[in-house]
C-alpha cells in the first residue's frame, strides 16, 4: 500500500504562536522573575492579594505583570477588609459579608484566566487605579 505524500501547509494553515507567546506592549514575553508572563500573571491572582505583593516585589519590568499584581492587590485587598469589618456586624453584615465572598471567587476566577490568556482585563474603577500605580511606579 503506498502512502500519499502530504500536501504542504499554507500559512494561513500552520500552527499559530500559542497565546503565551503574545509579546505584551512592551515587545516582551518573559517576565524578570523567569516566568512566562502570562503565568506570572494570573499566578499573581493565585493567593488573592498575597501573591499580587510578592509579584510587585519580585517584578520590576514587564508592566503586564505588574498591572495583574496591582489589580490583584487592590481587588482582593479591599474584599478582604470589606469582608473583615462586615463580620462585625451581627445577620446583614454575616449576609452581606457571604455574597462579597462569592463575588470574590468568581472574580478569582474570571482574573486568573484573562491574565492567562494574555489578556490586560481592567475591572471597572479598580483597574484604573491599579494602571495608573503601576504607571507612577515606571
Amino acid at each position: 500500500m503506498q502512502e500519499e505524500p502530504k500536501e504542504a501547509l499554507t500559512p494561513s494553515q500552520e500552527e499559530a504562536p500559542s497565546e503565551e507567546q503574545v509579546p505584551s506592549p512592551e515587545g516582551k514575553t518573559q517576565a524578570s522573575s523567569g516566568l512566562n508572563q502570562n503565568v506570572a500573571a494570573a499566578l499573581s491572582y493565585f493567593l488573592f492579594f498575597i501573591t499580587g505583593i510578592v509579584f510587585l516585589l519580585i517584578e520590576k519590568e514587564n508592566k503586564f505583570v505588574r498591572f495583574h499584581a496591582m489589580q490583584s492587590t487592590l481587588t482582593f485587598g479591599g474584599l478582604f477588609v470589606a469582608n473583615l469589618v462586615l463580620t462585625f456586624i451581627p445577620f446583614l453584615g454575616w449576609a452581606i459579608s457571604a455574597l462579597l465572598s462569592v463575588v470574590g471567587v468568581i472574580l478569582w476566577i474570571v482574573l486568573m484566566i484573562k491574565a492567562y490568556q494574555g489578556e490586560e482585563y481592567e475591572l471597572p474603577v479598580v483597574g484604573q487605579i491599579a494602571r495608573d500605580q503601576v504607571g507612577k511606579m515606571s
